[in-house]
């Protein structure tokens, strides 16, 4: 049967809406292989439409090597790389942004089909038209990005690395929670307010951790400091304070002790989250969910410490950077399981032994 634009769900959309988060998670992690292999300022223009196609003979790989030799990050860091060198950057850079296009197409042709058949739920066409102009939004942020290690710097400026990547998980969420809802259809529940409010700050906490990294990323620190649980065998490696508010965004030991620091905050958080829930004997799943995302939390963390220890491999900073898009996701169905939660959240009330 024929679903209307009025109806209250409809699945074909919510695995569209899952298949475009899944294509945003792999953006996600080739965005960090591309960070981790230095790739991210090899293609110095932004041209949307004709940059799809990457150069196509010996003439335009040469012009596109004279414009990466024309910037810092070729003079001061790269000196003297070879043409075949180059070509291995600027793959990884290209298939970044001719994925970005992709997710584009992939979101934005489907949603204008199921306009025309009338398929999708009214409640959620606004939501789906703020992720469209999000993904929008997000090309530009990438380019000004990119745009800021092209004249005074050797790479781009951590703050917007981290705008750049804390858009890209603020559209992952919505798509999963889009998706949850099309798949699902409306609810008219009112959870308890503890509990919205306990899975809503865990949610936010998780998401600024991942910042947190971000400028973790940006500013290299992954790659120092790789003792554990001290900093080069201090708690505080010393920072750079000359430069005032900006040591929080550019200063090596800084983010690195930040995000450190604010892994531990979640850990407990987290952990105490679960208890809770088991304490309480959460309803409909909930219990799992609260265990799911403490879990996630510990092996996130344990998986940070074996990548800092070996000084950010590839391979491992790509799976970390993969966890932290896996831990988010699992923090958002969380806080989404509790507000759907229909008042029925609790089976017979706390526990009280064992703790």
């Amino acid at each position: 049967m024929k679903r209307f634009i009025g109806d209250d769900q409809n699945r074909a959309v919510a695995i569209w809406l899952f298949a475009c988060a899944a294509l945003v998670f792999i953006m996600v992690v080739v965005g960090g292989v591309t960070r981790l292999t230095g790739s991210g300022l090899s293609i110095t223009e932004w041209k949307p439409i004709m940059g799809a196609l990457p150069p196509m003979n010996a003439a335009d790989w040469d012009e596109a090597f004279q414009k990466y030799r024309a910037i810092p990050q070729y003079r001061e860091v790269n000196a003297g790389m070879s043409l075949a060198e180059f070509q291995g950057i600027f793959w990884w850079e290209w298939a970044h942004r001719l994925l970005g296009r992709l997710i584009g197409l992939a979101f934005a042709l489907p949603f204008v089909v199921f306009l025309i058949l009338r398929q999708i739920p009214r409640r959620l066409i606004g939501r789906c038209a703020a992720l469209l102009a999000l993904g929008g939004l997000q090309g530009l942020i990438g380019w000004w990005m990119v745009s800021s290690g092209l004249s005074e710097r050797v790479d781009v400026a951590p703050e917007r690395l981290a705008t750049h990547l804390g858009l890209a998980l603020l559209i992952f969420m919505g798509l999963i929670w889009t998706g949850l809802e099309a798949w699902n259809g409306e609810s008219h529940s009112r959870p308890p307010v503890v509990w919205s409010r306990s899975a809503a700050v865990l949610l936010g906490a998780v998401f600024f951790q991942c910042l947190l990294g971000g400028l973790v990323a940006g500013a290299k620190a992954g790659f120092i400091y790789t003792d554990w649980p001290l900093m080069n065998g201090m708690v505080l490696a010393p920072v750079d304070w000359g430069i005032g508010g900006l040591a929080f965004l550019h200063d090596q030991a800084l983010v690195q002790f930040n995000h450190r620091i604010w892994a531990y905050v979640l850990l407990i958080g987290g952990t105490a989250y679960a208890v809770q829930a088991w304490r309480w004997r959460l309803a409909e799943g909930l219990g799992a969910a609260a265990f799911a995302v403490a879990a996630a939390l510990w092996l996130q963390a344990l998986l940070g410490i074996a990548t800092l220890m070996s000084a950010t491999p590839l391979w491992l900073g790509a799976l970390h950077q993969a966890g932290a898009a896996l831990v988010l996701a699992t923090a958002t169905l969380n806080l989404w399981m509790v507000r759907r939660s229909q008042g029925r959240l609790f089976t017979s009330g706390p526990r009280t032994r064992g703790l």
